[in-house]
């Protein structure tokens, strides 16, 4: 078990990839902290973690709330004394049009959300991480962050920002053993690209094309690429944005 006796914080991890994060660090000996403002959806993630023999509670949290934030890291070293692993899941979608007809609220709400959210995370992981002498952090950005995507100019700009607030961060703090790192997939099916597959049904088959592989990322892909980049044999990697696309960057 690459991750016996450590701990993992995994923030949306009610559903989609941030659940199939979750149950993975449990199978492989994590004790395991799930967190979304979605608690039915986190009570069922810590009930598939125990169901597979791992020890997983839950702790609800909206990561664009400060205090929240700090709540969910005090309580999880109150629990488990240490934080190894921080995902740092937890993210919206935003409006589907152009820039024009994007509301100041709607930009707010995806800025504070995916981009807030990541930055308050990392604050307060980090100051636990250099009190017990360094950890693992992954954020989840998208292609979205590497690449335009049209109609979607606000969330784009919010996984663009978790990149280079990930590659800046990761420079901050290199020699001080904690290793920062992203990954970045492609339409990947959840919750979230199910319900703007509901919105326009064409859209399925036109992204799909988009694709090199064909299909569309599971969760289970992005969470194995999730445990790879904290395994420790991977000492050496940090300040990387990993593409989990099919080939879509290539």
């Amino acid at each position: 078990m690459r991750f016996k006796d450590q701990v993992s914080i995994v923030t949306g991890s009610g559903s989609g990839i941030g659940r199939a994060a979750a149950v993975a660090f449990g199978r492989e000996g994590s004790k395991v902290v799930v967190s979304d403002v979605n608690e039915a959806g986190g009570l069922q993630t810590v009930e598939m973690i125990e169901a597979a023999g791992g020890q997983a509670i839950f702790i609800p949290c909206n990561v664009a709330d400060n205090a929240q934030v700090a709540h969910l890291i005090e309580q999880t070293v109150a629990t488990f004394g240490r934080i190894d692993n921080a995902i740092n899941n937890a993210g919206v979608g935003g409006p589907l049009c152009k820039i024009t007809y994007v509301s100041w609220q709607d930009y707010q709400q995806v800025m504070d959300v995916n981009l807030g959210g990541v930055f308050l995370c990392m604050q307060h992981q980090i100051r636990q991480m250099l009190v017990q002498g360094g950890g693992k952090i992954v954020n989840v950005s998208s292609v979205a962050g590497l690449r335009g995507l049209p109609n979607s100019s606000v969330y784009s700009a919010s996984k663009h920002a978790v990149v280079g607030l990930t590659k800046s961060v990761a420079v901050e703090y290199v020699r001080k053993n904690i290793r920062i790192n992203a990954v970045c997939p492609v339409f990947t099916r959840s919750g979230m690209v199910d319900s703007l597959f509901s919105i326009d049904p064409s859209y399925e088959e036109k992204l799909k094309r988009n694709i090199p592989m064909g299909r569309y990322g599971q969760p289970e892909d992005i969470s194995q690429a999730i445990l790879w980049l904290c395994a420790d044999e991977n000492s050496f990697l940090t300040g990387h944005a990993l593409p989990m696309d099919g080939g879509m960057m290539a």
